[in-house]
């Protein structure tokens, strides 16, 4: 069931009205927020909801081994096979394919015969999100940052449908203490809530969706017949999309918790307007980030066991992270090229630190140098997710250099305001906004609904026909 749809909007007013009907009967109200999450879940394939069962069983079987260890050795132990039993799933459906192709390949290249048996699997909608969440809930028990959750509570943390099938990704601090108190009606911010859904439809429909069309598909679907005007202009469009389609997702996830009274954490924080790769990262997919960081690579050492291993760990964080995104190789060099560009980083603020190197000029030529540089390393690596191999990406950036003789018929000025449009949204000051959303929250109901329904209706009207699932609905 996809966010912008007359199917979501039916289900959601049923349960906006359910909700609020039984927000007063945890008892009753646990259960009817799971079959409904379940319902929302099931509308792509019904059979998915057996496994987003399993995986919340086989979580609190495991959180509940680990907690009842005391012994160091044991309680390691049940962590390590209680992370390893919830992410089985997640690496039969997601890398059981990626693994016997490339087992085959590799021993063919040494003349040795092994043939696995290639099964295809169909991976189930969101499977990548709620299994880390489900890691981060075993971990956090093994390491007593959290206590062990009641059954009811941990199969609605999991499957709580705002955040389930695209993030953000929502540790069990952030959400399960929520789920056992009582929420007001009156202290709902729908103000708040409309202007992140309707800036979340916007940022998908109106600009993701005909970028994507536009420009973005056909350049990258057959590179060699663009030219480099239009290889450039649509990696550069990529890069806005996947930023307002994923960012405009999870504004709708995080406004739609609002409405039933959750808070959600932020996953976004104008991320182009980076001066570093270190930094985009700080802003980029914030909950994914942090997760990598606390249950991968500080686990791993951190910074803690010196600069080599630092850079190791780095590698290792995001060449995983890259594999997380998908089960090829074009995904793995991506995540490979973001840790070079992290451990560079650490290496230059290691010789800054160390005082042998210098500072750069704090002035705000330097800003946006460093800013339109960060964009183009990002971009590059973009050009190698989008891609459909590694071959694809390194034909694009080779085009990029050698058709600028060539005419450009899609590089026309509706993309390059959509483009701009992406773009200027990462730069501009926070007051305005600010301003516009408290003049919304003073609306009452009937004008609010009226500047609603007129916002809706301009972004049915200049969005293209049709609704295409979310980018990161494939992870």
């Amino acid at each position: 069931m996809l966010f912008p749809t007359t199917d979501f909007a039916i289900f959601f007013c049923l349960v906006f009205l359910g909700h609020w009907w039984l927000n007063h009967n945890p008892r009753v109200w646990k259960p009817f927020m799971i079959a409904a999450s379940y319902v929302f879940y099931g509308w792509w394939n019904w059979r998915y909801v057996f496994l987003l069962a399993a995986v919340s069983l086989i979580t609190q079987v495991a959180a509940i081994a680990v907690d009842r260890q005391h012994h160091a050795k044991r309680r390691t132990l049940a962590l390590a096979l209680g992370v390893a039993a919830t992410i089985a799933p997640l690496l039969y459906f997601k890398y059981y394919g990626f693994f016997t192709v490339n087992v085959t390949n590799a021993a063919t290249s040494f003349g040795l015969h092994v043939a696995p048996p290639l099964i295809q699997v169909v991976l189930p909608v969101g499977v990548s999100f709620y299994t880390f969440m489900a890691i981060a809930y075993v971990v956090d028990i093994y390491r007593g940052d959290f206590e062990i959750a009641s059954w009811v509570d941990l199969f609605l943390y999991l499957s709580f449908f705002p955040h389930l099938v695209a993030g953000p990704i929502v540790r069990p601090n952030e959400l399960i203490p929520q789920l056992v108190v009582r929420r007001d009606p009156r202290q709902i911010d729908v103000a708040g809530a409309m202007w992140l859904i309707l800036g979340g439809l916007f940022k998908k429909v109106v600009i993701a969706n005909y970028l994507a069309g536009a420009i973005v598909d056909p350049v990258f679907g057959d590179p060699a017949r663009h030219s480099s005007p239009e290889v450039v202009i649509g990696i550069v469009a990529y890069a806005v999309q996947i930023y307002c389609d994923f960012s405009g997702y999870t504004d709708i996830a995080i406004g739609v918790a609002k409405l039933l009274g959750f808070r959600f954490p932020q996953n976004f924080d104008r991320p182009y307007s980076a001066r570093s790769v270190q930094e985009f990262w700080r802003r980029w997919h914030m909950t994914l980030s942090r997760w990598l960081r606390d249950y991968l690579y500080i686990p791993l050492g951190g910074n803690r066991k010196g600069s080599a291993r630092t850079y190791l760990n780095l590698m290792i964080t995001m060449l995983l992270g890259g594999l997380w995104h998908g089960a090829a190789w074009h995904f793995v060099v991506w995540g490979g090229l973001h840790g070079a560009y992290l451990a560079v980083g650490h290496w230059k603020d290691g010789k800054r630190e160390a005082g042998q190197l210098a500072e750069p000029p704090d002035t705000p030529l330097v800003h946006w140098m460093q800013r339109l540089a960060t964009f183009t390393l990002v971009c590059i690596a973009w050009t190698l997710f989008r891609a459909d191999s590694v071959a694809t990406a390194v034909a694009l950036l080779a085009r990029t250099l050698t058709a600028w003789r060539l005419p450009s018929p899609l590089v026309t000025t509706p993309v390059l305001l959509a483009i701009s449009a992406g773009l200027v949204t990462q730069f501009l000051p926070h007051r305005p906004a600010e301003r516009l959303k408290a003049a919304l929250s003073r609306l009452r109901p009937v004008p609010l609904g009226i500047t609603v329904a007129g916002v809706l209706f301009l972004i049915t009207t200049l969005g293209p026909r049709g609704v295409a699932p979310f980018i990161y609905f494939q992870f």
